[in-house]
């Protein structure tokens, strides 16, 4: 039996941690992962400057441009995760 779901969720996903923890009980309910818990890990974003090489978090107004250097040349590097990092499960 699953106790627990451990995921890793990028603040880009466009997913609200909340909303995801609300649902998961609806979801499980009558399958074999009912009872279990959601453990929800957020992922800020973050942005790197192939200009001037600052890696850099975005923030709740994003703007995919450097904030050292006003750059738009930038790659997004974390936030885009959606990933089952671990499940607990119970003893036999």
């Amino acid at each position: 039996r699953v106790e627990a779901v451990h995921l890793r969720v990028g603040r880009l996903r466009q997913i609200v941690p909340d909303t995801l923890v609300y649902c998961w009980s609806l979801v499980i309910a009558d399958t074999p992962l009912e009872g279990s818990l959601i453990d929800v890990e957020d992922v800020p974003a973050r942005l790197h400057c192939a200009q001037c090489g600052t890696t850099s978090e975005l923030g709740d107004l994003p703007m995919f441009a450097c904030p050292a250097c006003g750059s738009v040349e930038v790659e997004v590097v974390a936030g885009e995760e959606f990933l089952v990092t671990a499940l607990d499960l119970a003893d036999a």
